[in-house]
């Protein structure tokens, strides 16, 4: 394995390297499951929109393949888009207050449901594109946060989101948004092979 998909950040146009981290469960410690290794190219979806936050994904290649073990693994890539009402597993570093801050040292987890396309434009709207999906409670109180930004969303063994942006924390009729990966599994593929 060596490819890490995430989302795109304005910062990244500053770096020429990045430096992954694999294996992680406390950032905190080092628990000697860790894998650090830089990046050898990164590369963000060629159509983004720092704006609207459409085709908010990049790949980065890793200067050397990372070793899969217990603690590092691959998700699969999407077969299909996953319906509205499917169950996902979001995790993350992220801040785990919705009024404040503050940030686990551990590895953080929510399952929730994808929301449909209606819901999620009722929530946002103008915001959201066919590149986008809500997902989590309208009533609020559990979302992802400021710090899971790029974090995966697995749904059935699939890679369906990326973390992408919201707005503030679990608040009620605010879900989190999220990159659609189902959408660009032949850009993933493509820049794969070409790269």
């Amino acid at each position: 394995m060596q490819w890490i998909l995430s989302l795109f950040c304005e910062p990244f146009l500053m770096l020429r390297r990045i430096e992954v981290r694999l294996g992680e469960h406390n950032i905190d410690a080092n628990e000697g499951t860790e894998q650090f290794i830089s990046s050898a190219k990164i590369i963000r979806h060629p159509s983004y929109s720092s704006s609207t936050l459409n085709n908010d994904i990049m790949l980065i290649k890793l200067s050397r393949a990372a070793t899969l073990n217990s603690y590092v693994k691959t998700v699969a890539l999407p077969s299909g888009c996953a319906p509205a009402g499917t169950m996902c597993l979001i995790s993350g570093w992220g801040n785990t207050l919705s009024s404040g801050t503050s940030y686990p040292s551990t590895l953080r987890c929510l399952d929730a449901p994808i929301l449909s396309d209606t819901t999620c434009r009722n929530c946002y709207p103008g915001e959201i594109t066919s590149n986008m999906f809500c997902a989590g409670f309208l009533e609020g109180g559990k979302d992802s946060c400021q710090g899971d930004s790029g974090g995966p969303v697995v749904c059935s063994g699939q890679l369906q989101g990326i973390v992408s942006w919201g707005a503030g924390c679990a608040l009620r009729n605010k879900p989190g948004v999220y990159a659609k990966v189902c959408n660009y599994t032949s850009w993933i593929r493509d820049t794969m092979s070409r790269n």
